[in-house]
């Protein structure tokens, strides 16, 4: 069964604070989608990469690429997550039905894994573990224990402590059966409601359409942090300058 590596680059980025999307900021002489891809590209278990990105930066994002032999497209993607996913979707969908690169015709379905370009740090641990569960399972999430004590806060003020032995923080890729993430956005598209309700990953869209289908859990590491603000890409910094023991 191939496997296919997704980055998602589509969003602004506003809450980094800079005229230029945060996905395009250089890190140790890369920017960081370039950082995923080179991740991807040269995991073992990935046999292609799909670019998802904003039309501003298309053309800088196809030079960034262009030597990574396993990238088999740079897409635009749309104004919200979930859109960028479904461009994705429609990709792959018709590069499986079609035989078109990177796949043979007449392909039962795909392994695809959604990575977040603002994710530079993953590491191959974990790109081999999210591959190798779904064997088992039709959705994957990496997933963090909370070393924090999370609370329920209401009108300004804490309304339960939860409990933290329950709760996990999602990171990305996240993986999926092609025939899975394509359903749950097919009801998710029929919703009228959907959009009401902004999903925030894709695990959530099958989490909320296809209840019957189980999402299962791989171990995810500290060090594939989320560039949101710009002080995170001093600590992405920093930890580059310490070796990787999980790969």
């Amino acid at each position: 069964m191939r496997t296919v590596a997704v980055v998602l680059a589509g969003g602004s980025g506003r809450r980094f604070g800079s005229d230029r999307p945060k996905q395009m900021r250089a890190l140790a002489g890369r920017n960081l989608i370039e950082h995923c891809v080179q991740a991807f590209d040269k995991a073992p278990v990935v046999d292609a990469v799909l670019v998802v990105v904003a039309p501003d930066i298309e053309d800088d994002v196809r030079r960034a690429v262009a030597d990574y032999g396993k990238v088999a497209g740079v897409i635009l993607g749309g104004p919200s997550r979930t859109d960028s996913t479904r461009q994705a979707i429609g990709w792959l969908t018709t590069a499986m039905r079609t035989g078109a690169d990177p796949a043979e015709p007449d392909s039962e379905d795909w392994k695809v894994l959604f990575h977040d370009a603002a994710r530079p740090l993953v590491d191959q641990r974990t790109i081999a573990d999210v591959a190798a569960a779904l064997d088992e399972w039709l959705a994957v999430s990496v997933v963090v224990p909370s070393a924090d004590t999370i609370v329920e806060v209401a009108d300004g003020a804490i309304r339960r402590v939860l409990a933290r032995d329950a709760l996990a923080r999602c990171q990305t890729p996240q993986g999926f059966r092609l025939s899975v993430i394509r359903r749950a956005y097919e009801l998710a598209d029929a919703d009228p409601g959907f959009a009401s309700i902004p999903a925030t990953d894709d695990c959530g869209v099958v989490l909320r359409y296809l209840p019957d289908v189980r999402v299962g859990v791989v171990r995810g590491s500290e060090r594939n942090l989320k560039i949101t603000y710009a002080v995170d890409l001093a600590v992405a910094q920093a930890l580059l300058e310490y070796p990787d023991e999980t790969g």
